[in-house]
C-alpha cells in the first residue's frame, strides 16, 4: 500500500462495498469475534472457494437472492480486492460485469419455495392445508435489494 489514491484504490474500495452488500456486514466491526472484525480478511477464503460462497450471503435475505448473481458479484469483489493493484479490473470492466446482472431471475427463494410446494403436494399439513408464502415473505421478496422484479409470488 502506497497511501496514494488512484483509480485502482477506488476499485479496491468498491470491492469492499460489494462485500458489504453481499454480507450485510460492515467493513470493520469490533463487535465481531477477532477473526471476523475485518470484513475483507474474513471474506477472502470464502471468495476464493465457490463451494463456500453461500456462507457470504447475508442470512437476513433468507435465500431471497440470485445464486448466479452472488457468484458473479463475489468473483467481481474478489478481483477488485486483489492484493496486486494492476490485477484489479477497471471501472469500465466492473460495469460490464454488473450490467447483465440486472436481468437475472434465478432467485434461490423460488427454488426453495418450489421444493416446499412439491413437498406440500405429497405431504399435507395435519389440518389439510399446504404451505403458502406469508404477506411478510412476499414483502421480503419484493423489497429485496437483490430482487430483479422478474419473479412471481403466488
Amino acid at each position: 500500500m502506497t497511501g496514494h489514491l488512484t483509480s485502482k484504490s477506488d476499485v479496491y474500495s468498491f470491492g469492499v462495498v460489494l462485500l458489504e452488500v453481499l454480507t450485510g456486514r460492515r467493513s470493520m466491526d469490533k463487535k465481531r469475534p477477532s477473526g471476523e472484525q475485518n470484513l475483507v480478511a474474513w471474506a477472502r477464503p470464502y471468495l476464493a472457494d465457490k463451494r463456500k460462497l453461500y456462507q457470504l450471503a447475508d442470512p437476513r435475505l433468507e435465500l431471497n437472492y440470485s445464486l448466479k448473481g452472488v457468484q458473479k458479484v463475489s468473483q467481481l469483489a474478489y478481483n477488485c480486492l486483489s492484493r496486486d493493484p494492476k490485477s484489479r479490473p477497471t471501472m469500465d470492466e466492473i460495469v460490464k460485469v454488473l450490467t447483465p446482472l440486472q436481468d437475472l431471475n434465478d432467485l434461490a427463494i423460488l427454488s426453495y419455495h418450489s421444493r416446499l410446494s412439491q413437498q406440500g403436494r405429497r405431504k399435507k399439513r395435519p389440518d389439510g392445508t399446504q404451505h403458502h408464502l406469508t404477506s411478510a415473505q412476499h414483502k421480503s421478496i419484493r423489497d429485496s435489494p437483490l430482487n430483479t422484479g422478474k419473479q412471481r409470488c403466488r
